[in-house]
């Protein structure tokens, strides 16, 4: 992977849409003006720069055991495969997902390392990975889980707080010694794409509660509330310390959608880094696998205020954790693609309708 150095800058001349940056230190000592910039993030678009998070160097070499790992043969990958029962640990080759409504075939692939197996290594809690994983597990991976757990925990908790809700409802939800879906993700996507036909994530919001994600390259892109056009979000990189955050689908549920699970995707990067593999690490914080989805009214009078507006039993899932990413993770691959309409088995929490107009 070329330095941050040597890969292109990104180009001016694209349409992009400005982050809030949001001083990870100054939240963390309670500074209520950095609260409140990230309460205004988390309610209008859902996405934020987080800058002075201090995991630099473990995201550094998270990217070099992906790479390792993703260079292996993929008969030997392949021993490691998700499979097609909604399962999210392990690897996902390229093509194995459908991207649209008629059954297009995506181009990425990806590791997902359960920050349970994580946790309890050498013991596996889920699974077992690629030797270059397990040579990383307890150097690389684990310190990675850690300080990411700290950071959207914090985060979270700060969030609890602003929401009305008794100190500690959230983290009761995210408990770390509990089962989770919480994983690490590397992903890889080849260079050279057709820009204009050629998708390299869908158009989707967010499985879980808190998303922490790096990025080398361009190609993230939103689309703001109200808005039919989609626009590029700008790496931070090379500015150390920056991360990109957003809100998933539990904390939009748990919340009665006062948090916003923005719709996003990724395209080939735009310019001369289009030239470039793209690679991305984040981490994924979901609640404990037996949560039930559903609005905290009980807890918080703001939330109850949230929902009495919405549509009745919006944010009343009926489903825990583990079977709303279940669902979403299964109806994605493409051996379980019947048809357009399974399309709508793989929806999260949108509120605009994702078109093929939009993909």
């Amino acid at each position: 992977m070329p330095g941050l150095a040597s890969l292109p800058p990104f180009p001016e001349d694209v349409p992009t849409h400005p982050l809030l940056i949001v001083d990870y230190e100054l939240v963390r000592v309670g500074d209520e003006q950095e609260i409140d910039k990230l309460w205004k993030a988390a309610t209008e678009l859902g996405f934020w720069y987080l800058k002075n998070h201090g995991v630099d160097e473990e995201v550094d070499a998270m990217f070099a055991m992906g790479r390792e790992t993703l260079a292996l043969p993929l008969e030997e990958k392949m021993k490691f495969e998700q499979g097609s029962k909604g399962v999210g640990f392990g690897y996902k080759a390229a093509g194995v997902q459908f991207m649209d409504d008629r059954g297009t075939r995506d181009v990425t692939e990806f590791l997902n390392v359960s920050r349970d197996d994580a946790l309890t290594w050498p013991i596996p809690s889920h699974r077992t990975y690629p030797s270059t994983v397990n040579e990383c597990m307890e150097s690389v991976i684990k310190p990675f889980v850690q300080k990411s757990l700290t950071i959207n925990h914090l985060l979270i908790d700060v969030l609890n707080d602003k929401l009305g809700l008794p100190r500690g409802t959230l983290a009761g939800l995210h408990k770390v010694d509990e089962p989770s879906g919480c994983v690490a993700r590397c992903i890889k996507a080849h260079p050279n794409m057709d820009r204009e036909n050629k998708t390299f994530l869908n158009p989707h919001t967010d499985f879980g509660s808190l998303s922490f994600l790096h990025n080398r390259l361009g190609g993230l892109q939103v689309l703001p509330p109200g808005s039919d056009k989609w626009y590029y979000v700008k790496p931070r990189q090379p500015l150390p310390g920056h991360a990109i955050c957003n809100i998933g689908d539990a904390l939009n549920i748990l919340s009665g959608g006062i948090l916003r699970s923005n719709i996003h995707r990724v395209m080939p990067p735009p310019g001369k880094q289009a030239n470039y593999e793209r690679w991305s690490v984040v981490y994924f914080t979901r609640p404990n696998d037996h949560v039930i989805l559903r609005a905290l009214i009980e807890k918080s009078p703001k939330i109850a205020e949230a929902v009495a507006r919405a549509p009745d039993r919006k944010y009343e899932t009926g489903v825990t954790s583990k079977e709303w990413l279940t669902r979403r993770i299964r109806s994605q691959r493409a051996e379980n693609y019947t048809g357009p309409a399974i399309w709508k088995e793989r929806m999260g929490t949108e509120d605009s309708p994702i078109l093929r107009s939009f993909i």
